[in-house]
């Protein structure tokens, strides 16, 4: 695959058999309910209500009724063997597949440290070619300080398996590509193929997560991208994300969540992310829509897409102009500070939680909020008008 074109992601793979394994307990994210005036309230309850206190009721019919203010707040437990207060975040025996990790520093990483992080089982799909550098890098501990999840303890890769999501099944692999030496010895790497060694190995998985694309020709302008180059563009960033969708599903548990990542080019013009991959997020954003129908409809499956603002990855850097999106970023977005893969990680953790339980079908902007803006407000143009500049 030729260079990865989108911002923060990237395509992956790895070797099936290879497991990395280190105990830990998962980090759980909370939010917490307090009363002033009260030591405490009865425990929200899933059912997202508060439940009425016998006083109150008595004086509805009678009398007004003064209520006592309540604030809510991010929390964290000050003692571990205290219950958890509030809605946390917890993915415990949840298991999830992330395809598309074959480095320490994109959002599919991101997003694997905080699914971990909340409690979930983590196995991840890797593009073959980068397999044996991700494997080695991961068996010789180089990637253990990026693995480091916030009780201090590492995230633990379950199990690694090689994948190229362009290939739905073997019939489909060209003699070329099985010849190809940087596939040689890796074995059940299509998209059929990893299913079934994930149902094989594992029986079910409850999160499906597509952090990939490629784009060959994403430099060219679209003008002047070939039939071949756009369409391939189409097929590894998007259709792959329903042929992920179409094979894994028969193995999701009910209630289970799939997350793609999109970027903002999807709807607005990005000068110089070309080569289709603007048309590409465009599809796998309306793909989104219609995958969360058929997929509720048929197997209560939850289908949802998060725009990504710049991330300074190693596959971002294929378009050449990453640095010049963040410091645009830096410059217009309504929150002046650099987008951290650790954010949309989080976003992604709630989107697969029982938290967002009625969320589906939709593109969530996790960007510092770039994507609500018409103009840059860093232009000349706006010189004299009293607008916080960044510092």
């Amino acid at each position: 695959m030729a260079s990865t074109a989108t911002a923060g992601t990237h395509m992956a793979a790895v070797k099936p058999g290879i497991s990395y394994q280190k105990s830990f307990k998962p980090s759980i994210a909370a939010l917490g309910v307090e009363s002033k005036k009260e030591a405490s309230w009865t425990k929200l309850a899933s059912s997202s209500h508060i439940s009425s206190r016998q006083p109150m009721l008595q004086s509805f019919a009678s009398r007004r009724v003064k209520l006592a203010r309540v604030t809510t707040k991010a929390m964290s437990s000050a003692n571990e063997s205290s219950p958890l207060p509030g809605l946390p975040i917890d993915l415990r025996g949840k298991r999830a597949f992330i395809a598309g990790v074959a480095d320490d520093n994109g959002y599919g990483w991101a997003i694997a440290k905080s699914l971990a992080a909340a409690g979930a089982e983590i196995l991840v799909g890797t593009w073959v070619p980068a397999l044996n550098i991700f494997e080695t890098s991961l068996r010789r501990g180089k990637f253990d300080e990026s693995r480091v999840l916030p009780d201090g303890s590492l995230m633990d890769i379950t199990k690694v398996y090689p994948l190229d999501a362009i290939f739905d099944c073997p019939e489909h692999v060209p003699e070329d590509i099985k010849n190809n030496k940087r596939y040689a010895g890796s074995t059940k790497w299509t998209v059929k193929e990893v299913a079934e060694s994930v149902k094989e190995d594992f029986g079910s998985i409850d999160i499906l997560v597509h952090s990939l694309a490629n784009g060959p020709e994403v430099i060219k302008p679209l003008l002047e991208t070939s039939r071949n180059g756009y369409l391939a563009a189409i097929s590894a960033s998007s259709y792959s994300f329903v042929s992920l969708l179409k094979h894994f599903v028969p193995i999701m548990n009910p209630g289970g969540a799939t997350i793609s990542l999109t970027y903002i080019a999807s709807e607005k013009i990005i000068p110089g992310y070309g080569g289709g991959m603007s048309s590409a997020k465009a599809a796998l954003e309306s793909d989104t829509r219609v995958l969360a129908f058929e997929a509720g409809r048929k197997h209560k499956i939850r289908v949802n897409t998060i725009s990504a603002g710049p991330l300074r990855s190693r596959a971002a850097k294929a378009i050449g102009f990453i640095d010049m999106m963040i410091d645009y970023s830096l410059e217009n977005a309504p929150l002046q500070k650099e987008l951290s893969a650790e954010e949309v990680g989080n976003a992604a953790a709630f989107l697969a939680s029982p938290l967002a339980s009625a969320i589906t079908g939709a593109v969530v902007y996790v960007d510092n909020g770039l994507n609500a803006m018409g103009v840059g407000v860093d232009s000349p143009v706006f010189a004299n008008l009293d607008i916080p500049k960044s510092k």
